[in-house]
């Protein structure tokens, strides 16, 4: 199995263990996720450090505040690094609002153009912004590999599916109130889905009093296979050919 998308650097334990864990969990690799210039190049250190972890660098949306074209040209820089193997998490938050959407557009549109340079995934949050999110990628990512990470709309799943996007799943669709993501996660086509953890956050519901970690991603995957009525082996498989060929690790 593998973790599509992580935090390493805000997970608690330090990262020998956590990818000990993983690794003993049976996942043979994960991606750990920036979200501003000093998280990415945590990222790529843990890359650097570890065989199983590879990098993605980005800018949350709520990180934005201020977004400037030094920001830009240093996360180029750091992207152009041969073990960052996907771009963000950048998108639009309009929940928190840590940042005036003004900055968080100038982020997004910053790191679908890098994304679109180097010829690497680009990784999605949205939250309460579904429309601004999906109508931004669709005029401006064309040629793009997307990446829904965290998938939270599951009334917009054709549309998205439509764009040739990938679906990624984290612990929240095994909570028993999402059923609407249970159902979603069931009709995603074999070659369109990936699943992740999102730790420390999002721990599935099994381990629900626990901190997530990137070894939890097996509990979540085994529940979409369930919900797929597929055998766990034969899911792992399509899961690992997936992310492979998204990410070429």
């Amino acid at each position: 199995m593998i973790d599509s998308h992580t935090h390493l650097d805000f997970c608690e334990p330090p990262n020998g263990e956590l990818v000990a864990e993983a690794l003993a969990a049976g996942v043979t690799r994960m991606l750990t996720v920036g979200t501003d210039a000093a998280s990415s190049r945590d990222a790529l250190a843990a890359a650097a450090e570890f065989p199983s972890v590879f990098a993605a660098v980005g800018h949350h949306p709520n990180n934005a505040t201020g977004f400037s074209g030094a920001d830009r040209a240093e996360l180029r820089e750091l992207a152009a690094d041969p073990l960052c193997l996907a771009i963000g998490e950048t998108g639009f938050d309009r929940y928190r609002e840590g940042a005036p959407l003004e900055d968080q557009r100038l982020a997004f549109e910053a790191q679908i153009e890098i994304a679109a340079e180097l010829g690497k995934p680009l990784i999605i949050h949205t939250r309460d912004a579904d429309d601004l999110s999906i109508d931004t990628l669709r005029e401006q990512a064309k040629g793009v590999s997307v990446i829904l990470h965290c998938f939270t709309m599951p009334t917009r799943l054709e549309e998205c599916l439509a764009e040739g996007w990938w679906i990624s799943f984290a612990g929240n669709v095994t909570y028993p109130k999402a059923t609407d993501l249970a159902e979603a996660a069931a009709l995603v086509p074999d070659d369109r889905l990936l699943v992740e953890t999102d730790a420390p956050y999002l721990t599935p519901q099994i381990r629900r009093r626990e901190r997530n970690t990137p070894g939890y991603v097996v509990q979540t995957a085994e529940f979409i296979a369930e919900q797929r009525g597929v055998d766990y082996a034969s899911f792992d498989q399509m899961i690992e050919r997936n992310a492979a060929e998204l990410f070429g690790w």
